[in-house]
């Protein structure tokens, strides 16, 4: 048994292997250590990969970027791969509670709408300017999610685009 799973039945209180069927789920996930037994290396090489092909593909979106609706496609499942990576290292239940905490709740929300509307847009719509104008705005709210981490990034940013933006001397 590993050090992870003493780890785990410690704090659900599970003792023994005969109780490894009574445990009950805490979440939607249940027991995440017992659906994806990878190692700690194994789990940075799936980070480092998912990252590296998400990367890759927002790249190479660029390549089609004359054809709008290939490029939101390419552009945004490259963007889902990189997001999602993380969920490699931290795993996706401390992952989703981190984006949907309140701090990050209305960036996170209008990201993954803008993904959706581009989604939509490119591939039942088929309209350029409304997916060019969603992959814009998937843009902006990556940018505005991910300034949630660094702390006061926001306030800095927002304080920046005052001053820049401001047209009183």
């Amino acid at each position: 048994m590993d050090a992870l799973t003493r780890l785990h039945r410690s704090l659900v209180g599970g003792g023994g292997d005969e109780e490894e069927e009574d445990l009950p789920e805490e979440s939607i996930l249940g027991d995440t250590e017992d659906l994806c037994s990878l190692s700690q290396l194994q789990r940075v090489y799936a980070f480092a990969a998912c990252l590296a092909a998400g990367l890759a593909l927002m790249i190479l979106s660029f390549i089609v970027f004359a054809r709008p609706i290939k490029f939101a496609v390419m552009f945004t499942f490259g963007n889902m791969l990189a997001v999602g990576s993380t969920a490699f290292v931290m795993g996706p239940q401390k992952q989703l509670r981190m984006m949907f905490d309140p701090v990050r709740l209305y960036a996170t929300a209008i990201y993954v709408g803008c993904v959706v509307l581009a989604l939509i847009f490119a591939l039942w719509i088929h309209d350029k300017l409304l997916t060019l104008i969603a992959i814009i705005c998937e843009i902006c709210a990556l940018f505005w999610y991910s300034l949630s981490y660094i702390p006061f990034a926001r306030r800095m940013v927002s304080d920046l685009m005052v001053k820049f933006c401001d047209t009183e001397l």
